[in-house]
């Protein structure tokens, strides 16, 4: 009940502040993220490495327009899983299965003014990325010779530089682009029965893609 009252308050607060309210627009769409290519070491065994691919969930982003110039946005989508494989001498094999979400704050700059349908803009922010069941894979098991292990990953805070444009096909709908590159780096510890047998410092270092579209209110 509580809940409901919040939203209907919220909405008429929102009816009642038209400013507010224009300054507003959310973007939907698909949202890649692809690790750094370059394996990160195992530093009890430096000739084997793990590696991340990629992953496309739904992404949602917030613009909140500052002036005609600045915008703050939110980045925000349903969570990343990613295959964490070996390299080196684990080349082939599945380490663990992480999922992340790397929500992203940044100040934009728009060049032109809103007076053109399409405008590019610049970004700079602060990423923070959250690890959570984080699975080990039958290989790993059998590598380490017990059922009982666990993968843990911790959060990151990083740097987070945007470029990208909007495209308005009306005073509302339009089309929203943009590609980031995020700093993310984590220590991974992997143990097996309890102790600490393998760790590592995982660069995952993504680009993010977006496109989708974009609702101006």
């Amino acid at each position: 009940m509580k809940t409901k009252l919040s939203i209907a308050l919220l909405t008429s607060l929102l009816a009642l502040s038209p400013v507010a309210n224009a300054n507003l627009s959310v973007n939907v769409g698909a949202i890649n993220v692809n690790p750094d290519n370059d394996s990160s070491k195992i530093n009890e065994a430096p000739t084997l490495g793990l590696r991340a691919d990629d992953d496309t969930q739904l992404g949602i982003t917030v613009d909140y327009a500052l002036d005609d110039n600045w915008v703050i946005e939110l980045v925000a989508a349903t969570p990343f899983s990613h295959d964490v494989q070996g390299a080196g001498g684990l080349a082939g094999n599945k380490i663990a299965t992480i999922k992340h979400l790397p929500p992203t704050l940044l100040a934009q700059y728009h060049f032109l003014d809103s007076t053109y349908k399409f405008r590019p803009f610049v970004g700079v922010g602060l990423n923070y990325t959250t690890f959570f069941d984080e699975q080990p894979s039958a290989a790993l098991k059998a590598t380490l010779g017990t059922d009982d292990v666990e993968v843990k990953l911790d959060d990151s805070f990083g740097i987070a530089a945007q470029a990208g444009f909007n495209y308005m096909m009306s005073e509302n709908w339009g089309l929203h682009g943009m590609v980031s590159i995020i700093d993310i780096e984590t220590d991974a510890t992997v143990y097996a029965d309890g102790a600490k047998a393998l760790t590592s410092t995982v660069k995952i270092d993504p680009v993010v893609a977006m496109f989708g579209v974009k609702y101006k209110f």
